[in-house]
């Protein structure tokens, strides 16, 4: 195998778009401990900026009340929600859904939690609720603060499922009702969309023809990317098929792709959802080989748009009613009770990584920092379904590169594979327990520490060279740390069992 030359010099800065927003399930979650407990723990060890979920409008928020005649916005748990949020450093990403049942035009809902997805009876009393609302945030939180957080309107109405229809012409009418809603409360908040699904690039040119006919705001576009085929379900889950991470990407570019030449083009681009499979009860999300897929898309992501929000930072999550396992193929990069999973690590890695990018290639990032450290993100390539079934990935895979440093460097590994930082397959070696006791909860969050291995590595002429053998589905970060010996007079470890003579 050939090595790798990193270059001396940064090719630029590493985009932070990685980091830029996170997913959650729907808002009123937000008020339970357990999930709380996880948004901290999320913000210590990575240190996301954003944070958008479904919700923000749906009765069990109960912003829009009525009672005898009377209308009354109430902002009793929406507060307690953003303030649990900025607490711990996490901005809204608002998304203006779902519709509120004294508002909605009729009742088909969505999730087991029925989100009301039909357009409002009255479009004025609709754009009258969201100027409440932007007002009731801008007094509580500051003008200045409000205008940082990016407001989407609705969510993936290409859908059936989430718009009544999946009426175009319905949406852009709601969309234009919404946007210059927000501009009358201020015109520099951000507003934007149409929040669409993989396969609906379609409406980007009618939405592109829509605003500029008719001088509609927007500030950014937005859609979601996936990369997963139909479900296959079994009780309580599914199966399903994934195409190369390549597709992510691909998906990642589309928006920009579709909208070149139209009056949109240039404008920030925001993928609000993305992850392996588009459903919360696929054991695929569990998995090391879900954290080596995303890799490089984390690593290339950056390029093309200016965030991409993980689906979602913890399996607190009811889309598909109650999960019936501490384990169940939810979307989170946590499980309940904050047990890590392989991706979780993927982000922290993420994390750790310098601020300038010296070299990436197709299964490797290396980064430095301007006091000389150098980070190494690398991963075992992955295609999706066309290698074969899960874990009949080769058993090993080698990194070889010839890194340049200012000295000898101190050498520190951490890998999470499929035996090592790897929570699941731990649950599965003590037999799936759907409801782990204490102690095995324990063992749990222990095994779903990463592996970590310390070595040192001499210099010459500039460099050196790493060698990784990588284990199957395994992800890795490797710090080389400049080492400057510090003087101990004296000192002498051949000495350590007191052999030698003194004097």
């Amino acid at each position: 195998m050939n090595r790798v030359l990193v270059p001396s010099s940064p090719v630029g800065p590493l985009p932070s778009a990685w980091r830029e927003c996170v997913g959650t399930g729907r808002m009123n979650l937000a008020l339970r401990a357990d999930y709380q407990e996880s948004a901290a723990l999320v913000q210590q060890e990575i240190g996301f900026r954003y944070v958008r979920g479904h919700g923000l409008l749906s009765d069990d928020l109960g912003v829009l009340r009525e009672s005898q005649g009377v209308t009354r916005y109430t902002f009793t748990y929406v507060d307690q929600v953003v303030d649990s949020w900025l607490r711990i450093g996490l901005k809204p990403f608002l998304e203006l859904g779902f519709m509120p049942s004294a508002l909605a035009s009729g009742n088909q809902t969505v999730f087991w939690w029925q989100g009301n997805v039909t357009p409002p009876r009255s479009h004025d009393d609709w754009a009258a609720l969201v100027r409440a609302v932007l007002r009731h945030l801008i007094d509580r939180y500051g003008l200045e603060e409000v205008r940082t957080w990016p407001i989407e309107v609705w969510n993936e109405p290409n859908l059936t499922q989430f718009w009544q229809g999946a009426d175009r012409a319905a949406y852009f009418r709601l969309y234009e009702a919404t946007a210059r809603a927000v501009k009358d409360v201020d015109a520099s908040l951000q507003v934007g969309g149409p929040v669409l699904s993989p396969g609906a690039d379609d409406w980007w040119a009618p939405f592109a023809d829509f605003v500029a006919s008719r001088d509609v705001p927007v500030d950014f576009v937005s859609r979601h990317a996936y990369s997963s085929g139909p479900a296959q379900h079994v009780p309580f889950g599914v199966y399903q098929t994934f195409e190369p991470p390549q597709a992510l990407l691909d998906q990642f570019d589309a928006p920009r792709r579709h909208l070149a030449g139209t009056a949109l083009a240039g404008l920030p681009v925001h993928i609000s959802e993305f992850n392996t499979s588009y459903r919360p009860d696929n054991p695929i999300h569990d998995t090391a080989w879900n954290a080596a897929y995303l890799a490089p898309v984390l690593a290339g992501g950056g390029d093309l748009v200016d965030s991409f929000s993980y689906w979602t930072f913890c399996d607190v999550f009811e889309e598909e009613n109650i999960p019936t396992s501490l384990f169940h193929g939810g979307f989170g990069l946590l499980t309940h009770r904050q047990v890590r999973k392989p991706t979780f690590h993927l982000y922290a890695f993420m994390a750790r990584m310098g601020a300038s990018v010296l070299a990436r290639g197709d299964d490797h990032l290396v980064c430095r920092d301007d006091d000389g450290r150098v980070t190494v993100l690398a991963w075992q390539p992955l295609g999706g379904s066309d290698d074969g079934p899960y874990g009949s990935a080769p058993a090993t895979h080698e990194v070889r590169l010839r890194i340049p440093v200012p000295s000898d460097v101190a050498v520190v590994r951490r890998s999470v594979s499929e035996t090592e930082g790897n929570a699941w397959t731990a649950w599965r070696e003590l037999g799936r327990p759907r409801n782990p006791s204490a102690r095995v909860l324990d063992l749990l969050h222990d095994a779903s520490v990463p592996a970590l291995r310390h070595s040192a590595l001499v210099a010459v002429d500039g460099h050196v060279d790493l060698d990784l053998v990588l284990g199957r589905h395994e992800v890795t970060l490797v710090e080389l740390l400049p080492v400057t010996p510090d003087e101990h007079p004296g000192l002498d470890d051949a000495r350590l069992l007191g052999q030698g003579v003194v004097g």
